[in-house]
């Protein structure tokens, strides 16, 4: 799991309250979706300025973060400098992604654990839940 850290848990917390209050998602969309989001609040960047960094094969997160390695310098590296600034790494965006850290499914009751991975509520579940995981590690 992620590396706790004030500022990831903050951004987490943002992250789900922005989708929360309403603002835009969409799954397959880079600046809109799950990652998408956290690195809106980590990065300061909007989602089309994320688009923009991807450039135009439009991956999905989860191949950006298989090939990363951090001495490329691609302007995507950028995004992933900013996550792992505060704590979060390739894995944990592969796992935001998909909705899929053990530790983090298994902090939710049995009933809520078979999480979909582009539902904004389930997103938001997952991220406030992580949050929690890691504000406790702070304490």
């Amino acid at each position: 799991m992620a590396k706790a850290t004030r500022q990831l848990v903050e951004a987490l917390r943002n992250s789900a309250a922005g989708l929360s209050a309403g603002k835009k998602y969409e799954w397959g969309h880079v600046g809109r979706c799950n990652c998408g989001h956290l690195v809106q609040h980590v990065s300061g960047r909007s989602s089309s300025e994320i688009i923009k960094i991807f450039g135009p094969q439009l991956d999905e997160w989860t191949e950006h973060a298989n090939d990363y390695c951090g001495i490329t310098g691609l302007p995507v590296q950028s995004l992933f400098d900013d996550l792992e600034s505060i704590g979060f790494y390739s894995e944990d965006v592969r796992n935001l992604e998909y909705l899929r850290d053990t530790d983090v499914l298994q902090r939710l009751p049995e009933e809520k654990r078979y999480l979909k991975h582009n539902n904004k509520e389930d997103v938001v579940l997952y991220m406030n839940t992580m949050a929690e995981l890691l504000e406790e590690e702070l304490a």
